[in-house]
């Protein structure tokens, strides 16, 4: 299986960054592979002890850029756009095929196509409140 950047968020605030072969949105955990060692010995990260898991196109990213946070007027992504609103007050906007009250998790496409997140698994226990946009 491919590797895949990611930068996964715990709920205290720490920053985990590596690559994973077996992200699952099914699965309790996953193993994350060192930046600079992706050959070595993985690291077991549970889905319970995160907020989100960032697919990112790169770890470094633009600390100066701003992500949107509204769609402009007539973009019309695939699925649902959706506002997510995290315990810690961080908001995410963009859209979702997958949203179900009932599973731990959902991915969200992020509603700047410049941002270096290419998609994001948000993990509900870590959510304050989540709403449809029209």
């Amino acid at each position: 299986m491919e590797q895949i950047k990611v930068v996964a968020h715990d709920r205290a605030g720490k920053i985990l960054k590596g690559y994973t072969r077996d992200f699952f949105p099914h699965k309790d955990r996953f193993h994350l592979f060192p930046v600079d060692r992706p050959e070595s010995q993985g690291t077991a990260v549970f889905l319970k002890d995160l907020k989100a898991v960032f697919m990112v196109r790169d770890f470094a990213g633009n600390p100066d850029y701003v992500d949107r946070k509204k769609y402009a007027e007539g973009e019309k992504p695939s699925g649902k756009k959706m506002e997510v609103i995290f315990n810690d007050g961080e908001v995410l906007v963009g859209s979702t095929l997958g949203y179900d009250r009932s599973r731990p998790g959902f991915f969200i496409l992020p509603v700047d196509p410049k941002s270096n997140n290419l998609r994001v698994f948000v993990i509900l226990s870590a959510v304050k409140k989540v709403r449809q946009l029209s």
